[in-house]
């Protein structure tokens, strides 16, 4: 399986060097050539399978640079750090309403399922190749947390972790500044997350200074991100009952959009998944393009639910590869439109399965007393807004993102109930180590020079 950039002017890649390189040298971002297709007989096979099992026989058909023997053991080290045997619980709180959650790693929120997976891969890298290696990412709140928990003390590597100062839980940053990691870098940077991500994005096409410091891209962008994301909706679909699998809806609470798209991508590949609902918050650009075809940049509002405070939906451009015909050329007019001048109208938009809502901040509060009140369930604030407007006619499986126990302010304020979990009372008491900078490329690519491994 080799792998290809949607703007087309990068070389194909093998798996490994795809994950390593992350964001393809053009600016594009990384596709399979071809996708698989998964027959019914598959499905049937994967059945009875336990999650770390269905992985591999999903990823083999992806990673196919790296031996099968090597493989199988390296994805069952990514899933012992979870807190339940199931790894992805699904839970049915209604007749037609399904909740698929998938917080029970270490960070407790979904980043996990990939990032746990994502270390291991690149610890790997490091030993075959014998080689460091420095990580760059940038988050909106759990991402970073997610991916310093993969990489937590491996040798040969170093990570580097942008967010936006004081736009994230209380939680979520101790959870990347409180590690006492030695390879570790939590960078505070001024402004939203989408001026990280921009920053992040220009040093990554810096092709001298990526080269040198032989760094890999944490974020979505990664495109082993996306795919092992694609297991979960697989393992729930399986776990449906045989007559909800052909009609239920998947509900996604998303705002980088990798996470709805490697449900959609699943589909593509055979699996009868019916659709998907891209659930926003009140940072709504995703909302606005599957509901009027305009794709615009919008201002970041500070909300309940700051891990979907996103108006650059950087995972978009893989679908608008798949909807403009799989044409790299139209990618990069309709790319450089939108970088020109912050927007792109599609006069015949492609919705493909996708329906979508928005949750403004005010209706976050409401939606978690309701869904305690009526079915026993705490809901985090990402988690809630796919609670909006869920269709009456037809089942739904809400992907809960994280636990409630990482907004203890917003849910204590909703419902009088503050959740904990023991991983993050244990941070409470640690001191904060983190590194404020301008969000600016030349400040981070100082930072980098300085620490790099």
């Amino acid at each position: 399986m080799r792998y290809i950039s949607t703007r087309g002017q990068t070389p194909p890649h093998s798996f490994s060097d795809a994950v390593a390189v992350g964001l393809a040298p053009d600016g594009g971002l990384f596709l399979p050539e071809t996708l698989p297709q998964f027959t019914a007989a598959d499905l049937a096979r994967f059945a009875p399978l336990g999650y770390a099992d269905l992985c591999f026989e999903f990823l083999r058909r992806f990673a196919t640079d790296i031996p099968e023997a090597e493989l199988r053991p390296l994805i069952a080290a990514s899933y012992t750090r979870f807190s339940v045997p199931e790894i992805a619980p699904l839970k049915q709180l209604g007749e037609n309403l399904f909740v698929l959650e998938l917080f029970h790693g270490p960070t407790l929120a979904f980043k996990d399922f990939a990032l746990q997976l994502l270390g291991n891969l690149y610890e790997r890298q490091c030993r075959v190749r014998s080689e460091k290696i420095n990580v760059l990412g940038a988050t909106s709140g759990d991402t970073g947390a997610a991916a310093i928990h993969g990489l937590l003390g491996k040798p040969g590597t170093a990570i580097f972790i942008l967010y936006p100062d004081g736009r994230v839980s209380p939680l979520q940053e101790r959870q990347m500044a409180c590690t006492g990691a030695a390879n570790v870098y939590a960078l505070a940077v001024d402004g939203s997350f989408d001026d990280a991500q921009a920053a992040l994005k220009e040093i990554f096409g810096d092709q001298e200074f990526r080269i040198r410091h032989r760094l890999s891209a944490v974020n979505s962008i990664n495109l082993a991100r996306v795919l092992a994301q694609c297991v979960y909706y697989l393992w729930a679909w399986l776990r449906l009952p045989a007559h909800v699998r052909s009609e239920a809806e998947f509900v996604v609470p998303t705002g980088n959009f990798g996470n709805v798209l490697a449900g959609w991508l699943l589909q593509k590949m055979g699996v009868p998944l019916r659709g998907f609902r891209v659930a926003t918050n009140q940072n709504d650009i995703l909302h606005r393009l599957f509901t009027t075809g305009d794709y615009r940049l919008g201002p970041v509002r500070p909300s309940h639910a700051p891990s979907m405070d996103i108006q650059v939906a950087s995972n978009f451009e893989r679908f608008l590869y798949y909807s403009v015909g799989s044409d790299p050329d139209k990618v990069r007019e309709i790319m450089a439109t939108f970088k020109a001048t912050g927007g792109y109208t599609f006069t015949h938009f492609n919705r493909d399965t996708f329906t979508a809502s928005r949750c403004t901040d005010a209706e976050i509060p409401g939606i978690i007393k309701t869904i305690q009140a009526r079915y026993g369930y705490v809901a985090d604030p990402h988690t809630a807004c796919g609670f909006k407007d869920l269709a009456p006619d037809r089942p739904s499986v809400v992907l809960a993102t994280a636990s409630p126990a990482k907004f203890p302010d917003t849910i204590r304020a909703a419902i009088g109930i503050e959740p904990t979990d023991p991983g993050l009372e244990v941070l409470k008491v640690r001191p904060i180590v983190k590194n404020k900078l301008v969000a600016t490329p030349a400040a981070i690519r100082a930072f980098i020079e300085a620490h790099a491994v």
